[in-house]
């Protein structure tokens, strides 16, 4: 069983590396209403202008050298400004086999 303080530590690290979002592969989100850790939970809050684009089928999380930490397809129809959360929780997986 890996210690909670050292999940923690993890998310933590995790975080630091969290530069920005990328939307559709184009749209840069550089400024996070909410970017912290609990535990070994990252919670993340930004706001995605109507403006910039309509639908969201990508969430790209990058680094400050534009390596990708995370990727995800997903649809979110976007129709007036909107606030996204994503969270990331860093755990112990045990395989059997």
């Amino acid at each position: 069983m890996i210690a909670s303080t050292f999940l923690s530590d993890i998310a933590n690290y995790t975080n630091g590396k969290i530069a920005k979002v990328v939307l559709n592969d184009t749209v840069e989100i550089l400024n996070f209403t909410i970017k912290e850790v609990k535990g070994s939970m990252i919670a993340m809050q930004y706001i995605v202008p109507a403006a910039l684009v309509n639908t969201v089928n990508k969430i790209e999380l990058k680094d400050r050298d534009n390596n990708v930490i995370s990727s995800n397809n997903v649809y979110v129809p976007i129709a007036t400004d909107t606030l996204l959360l994503q969270n990331i929780q860093v755990k112990e997986v045990s395989s059997n086999g």
